[in-house]
């Protein structure tokens, strides 16, 4: 609950200090919309955001997090391409992955754990090109970007023959207590 509640109330957008800006056109505002909308309506609760900000700008959604959204939900079979954290329950690590992995897409997939021997084990088995374990921040200039499935194919900034392969990368944060 403590990391629910930190996720929600730490998400400033559309200021210098923010790091959530405007989406791309106002399809793509729709389609978070709809997305969220979709799973409120299967039984999701609004934790944070959940709405269009106009006043900050046409394209502004705020950053959205949603508890209990169920699997069968939009959120977990489409890209939603927008600042929405959609927070599922789970029992076991394979209910999981397994969960994570029942999509056609594969761009990303993020994991917050303080174990690092689980971040190794489900980072391995996620079939996305790029993994955050602690972290959002997962693309960097001197890294490859990519994704599989219907999330594309291959890598852009590679080199060689780079391309050939099936490379993932990880960006992990390492949580301490002090």
């Amino acid at each position: 609950m403590r990391f629910t509640a930190a996720l929600a109330s730490n998400l400033p957008c559309g200021s210098f200090s923010s790091t959530h800006g405007p989406l791309i056109h106002d399809r793509a505002v729709k389609k978070v919309h709809d997305h969220v909308q979709d799973a409120i309506g299967r039984g999701a609760s609004v934790l944070s955001g959940g709405e269009h900000l106009q006043d900050k700008g046409p394209n502004f959604y705020a950053p959205t997090v949603l508890a209990d959204v169920p699997y069968d939900s939009l959120l977990h079979n489409e890209e939603t391409f927008g600042p929405v954290a959609a927070l599922t329950k789970f029992d076991t690590e394979e209910e999981v992955i397994a969960l994570a992995n029942n999509t056609e897409y594969g761009l990303a997939g993020y994991l917050f754990s303080r174990d690092v021997g689980r971040v190794w084990r489900v980072a391995e088995r996620l079939e996305v090109g790029m993994v955050g374990a602690n972290t959002n921040s997962i693309s960097h200039a001197t890294v490859p970007f990519g994704g599989v499935k219907e999330s594309g194919y291959g890598r852009e900034g590679h080199r060689g023959e780079q391309w050939m392969l099936a490379l993932r990368c990880l960006g992990l944060t390492i949580l301490c207590r002090y």
